[in-house]
C-alpha cells in the first residue's frame, strides 16, 4: 500500500586497539571513545515531511454519492480518485488544501480497477501534484501515510502505519493506517511523499475501522491513468446495441438472467438492454432487484447520453433510478452487475412516478406551515450561471424574530437549499450533505419582509421531484 521505509536510529560503538602490551601474556585492551553516532531522521521529522509535501496536492471531493479524497497529478488540474466516490455524478465539487474550491468533470471511471480521473475548470495556475512511485519499490514493513478527508469532516488528516501486506494476485495493497470513510480515493504514500497506492477500501466486519486498509498499487494506477490520457477510458459510453427488449413504462415486471454470452460494458461486465419510449417533463422510476448479483442500473436517451446511474438505492445492493426525463424520445436501460463477471438471475420493474417517495403530504390542519409546494426541477427550470444547475424559486412573507425551518426534500436529486432575505442578501444555504435527499434549516429571520427560497440542485446533472415546506417553529 505505501511505502515508508522504517528507520531506526542505533548507537554504533566502535572499539579500537590503541596498543597491544603483553602482560602477563594477556592482551589489554584499551578502548577508544565511541565516535558521535550519525541520527538518522526521526519519525516525527519524517511524518512532517511527508505531510508537507504531500498534502497541498490532496483534495476533498463531493458528489452525489458522498463524500471522498483525491490526489492532483497533473499541474493543470487532473484529479485521481476512486469510481465509487464519483459514481453517477458527471460534476462534482473538488475543495484543495487551501480552500480553493473547484468544479470537477469526471472524464474517465472504471469499476475494475476502481478510479476514476476528474478534470478541474478553470485553473488559472499551477496545481502542486503527487508523484506515483514504482510498485517494484514497495516491501512488507515499509513506512504507510494516508492523508485525506475522513467522514467529509476531517479534511487534511495524516495517518500513519506500514505496508502490512502485499497482494499480487488482486493488486492490492494493505495496511495498517487508519482509513475511514471519506479516505476514498486518497493517496497511500512512502516517506518520500510518493503515491505507491489508492485508498479504496476497509476490511471490518462492522462500521468501524478495523485496523486493515486496501489500496490500488502503484503500477495498476498508473495503467489506469496512461488509458484514460489515450481515451481508451471514458465516463460510461453507450455500447452498440443490436436488438434492445422494448418495454412499456408502467408494464409488467421482467424477469431475466446475466450470463457470460452476454454483451459486456467497456470494465467487461454483462449487461441486458431494455427500451422505453419516453415524453419530456416524465418522472421514471427503473428498479432492478438480483438473486446472486449486486445491480447496477444505467439510463441514456436517444443521443447516446448517459441520463442516471445508480448502485444500491433500492436497498440491499438493489438499484433504483428515479428521474424526470428530459427530453420526448427512445431511452435506453442497461440492466447490469456492479462485480465484473456477475452473473445471475434479476428482476426489472418500471413505471410513471408521480410521488415523491417517502415525503409525507402537507397536514391542512398544521397551522404551522407557511409554505410547502411540489415541483420538479426539469426544462421549465433556470439554469444557474456559474454550473449550470438546474433551480427554482419560491417566496414568502416573514417577520422579524421569527423562527423557522425549512425542509427541501428529493427521492430524485441531491438537493441544495438557498435563501435570500428582502433585501437580497444571502441569509443562509445548505448543502444537503450528509444526506443527499434533504437540504434543511433553522433560523431566526433577521428583518420583516418577503423572503426567496431557492430550490438548488448540487450539480447540472440533478433533475426531478421535490418538496419544500416552510413552517414556523415559534
Amino acid at each position: 500500500m505505501t511505502e515508508g521505509i522504517v528507520v531506526i536510529n542505533r548507537f554504533f560503538e566502535k572499539f579500537l586497539i590503541s596498543s597491544l602490551l603483553l602482560s602477563g601474556g594477556a592482551i589489554a585492551l584499551t578502548p577508544v571513545l565511541p565516535i558521535p553516532p550519525v541520527f538518522a531522521q526521526s519519525d516525527e521529522d519524517t511524518n512532517i515531511r511527508v505531510y508537507k509535501s504531500a498534502s497541498p496536492a490532496v483534495v476533498s471531493i463531493q458528489s452525489r454519492s458522498g463524500n471522498g479524497s483525491g490526489s492532483i497529478i497533473d499541474s493543470k488540474g487532473l484529479v485521481l480518485t476512486n469510481a465509487h466516490v464519483v459514481r453517477g455524478a458527471n460534476v462534482v465539487n473538488v475543495t484543495l488544501s487551501d480552500k480553493r474550491q473547484f468544479r470537477g468533470v469526471v472524464i474517465a471511471s472504471s469499476r475494475n480497477p476502481d478510479l476514476a480521473i476528474i478534470r478541474l475548470e478553470d485553473v488559472k495556475v499551477s496545481l502542486p501534484t503527487i508523484a506515483i512511485a514504482s510498485f517494484s519499490s514497495i516491501q512488507v514493513g515499509q513506512r504507510a501515510f494516508a492523508i485525506g478527508n475522513p467522514f467529509g469532516r476531517f479534511a487534511g488528516t495524516l495517518t500513519t502505519g506500514i505496508i502490512s501486506r502485499i497482494d499480487r494476485d488482486r493488486n492490492f495493497l494493505q495496511t495498517d493506517a487508519a482509513l475511514n470513510p471519506g479516505n476514498s480515493g486518497g493517496p497511500l504514500l512512502n516517506s518520500r511523499g510518493e503515491l505507491v497506492g489508492v485508498n479504496t477500501a476497509i476490511f471490518t466486519a462492522n462500521s468501524a475501522s478495523s485496523g486493515i486498509g486496501l489500496a490500488i498499487e502503484a503500477d495498476t494506477v498508473k495503467k489506469f491513468i496512461a488509458s484514460a490520457r489515450q481515451g481508451a477510458i471514458a465516463n460510461i459510453p453507450q455500447p452498440a446495441l443490436a436488438s434492445p427488449t422494448v418495454i412499456s413504462m408502467g408494464g409488467q415486471a421482467i424477469t431475466s438472467v446475466l450470463t457470460a454470452s452476454d454483451n459486456t460494458l467497456p470494465d467487461g461486465s454483462y449487461f441486458k438492454a431494455y427500451q422505453f419510449q419516453g415524453t419530456a417533463g416524465q418522472l421514471v422510476e427503473i428498479e432492478m432487484r438480483g438473486n446472486g448479483i449486486d445491480p447496477y442500473l444505467v439510463l441514456f436517451n436517444a443521443a447516446g447520453q448517459k441520463i442516471a446511474e445508480d448502485d444500491d438505492s433500492a436497498g440491499d445492493k438493489n438499484a433504483r433510478i428515479v428521474t424526470t426525463l428530459p427530453t420526448t424520445g427512445k431511452y435506453t436501460i442497461y440492466a447490469n452487475s456492479y462485480e465484473v463477471g456477475q452473473t445471475g438471475s434479476f428482476s426489472l420493474s418500471s413505471r410513471l412516478a408521480n410521488h415523491l417517495g417517502s415525503v409525507p403530504p402537507r397536514r391542512l390542519s398544521d397551522r404551522q406551515v407557511i409554505l410547502q409546494e411540489k415541483g420538479v426541477l426539469g426544462l421549465s427550470s433556470r439554469i444557474l450561471a456559474r454550473d449550470g444547475s438546474r433551480f427554482d424559486t419560491f417566496s414568502f412573507n416573514g417577520q422579524a424574530g421569527q423562527v423557522i425551518q425549512i425542509d427541501l426534500n428529493s427521492a430524485d436529486f441531491h438537493p441544495y437549499l438557498v435563501l435570500f432575505s428582502p433585501n437580497q442578501q444571502l441569509v443562509l444555504e445548505n448543502n444537503g450533505l450528509p444526506s443527499r435527499k434533504q437540504a434543511s434549516m433553522t433560523l431566526e429571520l433577521p428583518i420583516t419582509g418577503t423572503y426567496r427560497a431557492i430550490v438548488n440542485a448540487f450539480d447540472r446533472s440533478g433533475q426531478g421531484a421535490y418538496q419544500i415546506t416552510v413552517k414556523r417553529v415559534k
